[in-house]
């Protein structure tokens, strides 16, 4: 089965399964929730922003204590500009279209990889005399 096969099979059987409210809430709108994969935060410009504000943090934090840590991450967020928003989100941008680039690549080589399974060991790599000396090496 090549990935869109696989993709359409998933469709199908999608809709036996639980929704969020806020899914149904947003399709009584018309908009359509779109979802970050897992554990790809280099997708999500909030990260870049995050990462701002705890530098900002980290680098103003002379004391350690709770109460200045509070006060230099209000700080920090105030230091985010929208322009700093809009160079994270163009980022992103870049880093998903990079993506996708190379998933195109990876899948036309895995649809065009098959793999032939037999019964006969006539297409083994290794003759016996060198299975067996590889076996004693183990």
């Amino acid at each position: 089965m090549i990935k869109a096969e696989l993709i359409e099979i998933v469709k199908s059987h999608k809709s036996n399964y639980e929704r969020y409210a806020v899914e149904e809430l947003a399709a009584e709108y018309g908009v359509t929730i779109l979802r970050l994969p897992p554990y790809h935060c280099e997708l999500n410009p909030i990260e870049l922003v995050w990462a701002q504000t705890k530098g900002y943090v980290a680098r103003n934090n002379k004391t350690f204590k709770i109460k200045d840590v509070k006060k230099l991450f209000e700080e920090g967020v105030k230091e985010v500009t929208p322009e700093n928003w809009r160079q994270c989100i163009n980022h992103t941008i870049k880093v998903e279209d990079k993506m996708c680039q190379l998933d195109h690549i990876i899948d036309e080589c895995v649809d065009s990889f098959i793999i032939n399974v037999t019964d006969s060991d006539s297409d083994s790599e290794y003759t016996d005399s060198e299975s067996d000396s590889e076996s004693q090496l183990l």
